[in-house]
């Protein structure tokens, strides 16, 4: 009987470090999308972190979120909080970087449904004078065990459609405007 345990805990403990060596350890998503704007007009609207409301898949998600702001929005430093619903959970968004009418860069701290950080950011690139290209995207790692959750799940689709819709939501806000 002692022995039948010691050899199921064994080949549990055998699968699970397998399982830990075969797992994605670092994910990277993003999307692009050409807004019929000039690149500094663009630019100009996507480095604050309040707008991102008129366009975030997740505030669609959780109207009722509640945010908070600390910080000058649109310079490095600025602070976005949010405590929502289970599907958009509490975090924080940090400004890092920015790099006039080149790229934001940002940290996002997830706190709940689970704690993670992840690396965000928004590029353009001028295609012609009055079309950019606006990416969006985001990185990070996993760590163990969640990384073995992730075997099983797919992150380019399950946030891919929402940055695909943002990024829609994006360009029909800024070619709306005059």
């Amino acid at each position: 009987m002692i022995s039948t345990l010691l050899y199921i805990l064994g080949g549990v403990i055998l699968l699970v470090s397998f399982l830990g060596l075969i797992a994605p350890k670092t994910y990277n998503i993003s999307r692009s999308i050409q807004i019929n704007k000039p690149l500094p007009k663009v630019f100009e609207y996507i480095k604050f972190l309040k707008n991102q409301d008129q366009w975030s898949p997740w505030t669609k998600k959780d109207p009722e979120m509640i945010q908070t702001f600390t910080g000058v929005d649109g310079a490095v430093g600025a602070i976005s909080a949010w405590k929502g619903n289970k599907d958009v959970g509490e975090g924080e968004q940090e400004l890092l970087k920015i790099i006039p009418n080149e790229l934001v860069q940002s940290e996002l701290r997830f706190i709940k449904p689970y704690k993670s950080t992840s690396n965000a950011y928004l590029k353009v690139e001028k295609v012609l004078p009055e079309v950019t290209t606006v990416e969006w995207g985001f990185s990070g790692d996993y760590k163990f065990p969640i990384s073995i959750f992730m075997i099983f799940m797919n992150m380019d689709k399950a946030v891919g459609k929402d940055f695909e819709a943002g990024l829609a939501d994006l360009k029909q806000l800024l070619e709306r405007e005059h």
